[in-house]
């Protein structure tokens, strides 16, 4: 797998979430750094959170571990891009 470089995490991100919750792609193409996620969108309810992690664990080769994850990073699509980033980066 090619290293993902921090410039794509948004879409990584996006593809994440569109594919784990169900949702159109065109619809996550409409997230900004303020849409919510976690309470916010139907589908991404605590079920969901595991595929979504897990997921982006695959997709941009990190490792995310269980005392990272909180309400704070899953509140809405800018705080968990600025997390996965912060892990691709390093």
């Amino acid at each position: 797998m090619m290293p993902i470089h921090e410039t794509q995490v948004d879409d990584v991100v996006r593809a994440v979430l569109s594919d784990v919750l169900g949702i159109a792609r065109d619809r996550a193409a409409t997230f900004s750094t303020d849409t919510g996620l976690f309470g916010a969108l139907p589908e991404f309810d605590s079920i969901a959170v595991a595929g979504v992690l897990t997921e982006l664990e695959d997709r941009l080769g990190i490792l995310i571990d269980d005392d990272e994850v909180g309400a704070e990073m899953l509140e809405n699509f800018g705080a968990l891009t600025a997390f996965a980033r912060a892990k691709v980066v390093g």
